[in-house]
């Protein structure tokens, strides 16, 4: 893990950045515009949106104006719940593609599990990504039990799990089955809506290290194998959290992080959303 451009390979040989920018409630227009360029011109190379998030337009307008060439960033959006169902699908992935302003997407991920849908979404997926308007399809906040469910059926292994995961929910259950599968594991809310920032154990590293409590925990989640996506408007700590390449965390460290755990979430709970 030298840079920025650090990928993972996925399972279907697609290579993935490491470390990215989350745009989650990153307002459309200016705001997300100077949050996605600025994260580009810093060397970053992958972008997370999503449907719901409602900056799509932004954030395609960001890349176009980046001058930065459209193979050269991987871009991620994500099926919302309301347009789940294979029909459904196939006319919202459009309508993300349409709102991006791109020829195809890099990683297109079905948002969360709705019950009775997402197996009928994930055909739809199939379908786009055997067509080749999407690199990789993957899911997101899915459980041990929506995984198997959809591997009964599924001719197209996900190619990752974009899950919230941060030092007080290490989501070991998810990741070990996820790693058996061959799908990588995503952070969403790595720093834990900035939560996180005020532990001690993180605090004290951040000083041993001279680095930033966020940069401690996303170098965690660089070192415990996951991609992760940072979510910042302000551009110097959109160059913070990139900047944790020219330090490592002991093994020793890296486990009193995780030690944190307490099954504890900010997000809803993926077996009890009602959206």
């Amino acid at each position: 893990m030298n840079s920025l451009q650090d990928t993972i390979q996925l399972n279907n040989g697609v290579h993935m950045p490491r470390l990215g920018l989350g745009v989650f409630k990153v307002e459309d227009g200016e705001e997300v515009i100077n949050s996605v360029k600025w994260a580009i011109e810093h060397g970053y190379k992958s972008i997370d949106t999503a449907a719901a998030y409602q900056n799509e337009e932004g954030v395609g307008q960001a890349i176009k104006e980046s001058g930065v060439n459209r193979e050269d960033i991987f871009v991620t959006s994500k099926l919302w719940n309301a347009d789940q169902g294979y029909e459904e699908t196939l006319e919202a992935f459009e309508t993300s593609l349409n709102k991006l302003g791109l020829d195809y997407l890099d990683l297109y991920l079905i948002h969360w599990p709705v019950e009775g849908k997402y197996k009928d979404s994930w055909k739809a997926m199939e379908k786009l990504y055997n067509d080749g308007k999407i690199k990789a399809i993957g899911v997101s906040n899915f459980q041990v039990h929506h995984l198997e469910d959809l591997l009964q059926d599924a001719a197209v292994t996900p190619v990752i799990n974009q899950i919230e995961l941060h030092p007080k929910l290490t989501q070991e259950q998810v990741r070990s089955f996820c790693e058996k599968q061959g799908i990588a594991v995503e952070a969403w809310s790595p720093l834990m809506q900035g939560q996180i920032l005020e532990e001690p154990v993180i605090k004290e590293l951040a000083e041993k290290y001279n680095k930033t409590a966020a940069q401690i925990v996303i170098r965690w989640d660089l070192q415990i194998g996951i991609v992760t996506i940072p979510k910042s408007t302000k551009q110097h700590r959109i160059h913070q959290n990139a900047d944790v390449f020219d330090f490592e965390l002991t093994k020793e460290e890296v486990a009193s992080i995780s030690a944190l755990n307490e099954d504890h979430r900010v997000g809803p709970d993926p077996d009890n959303f009602d959206f």
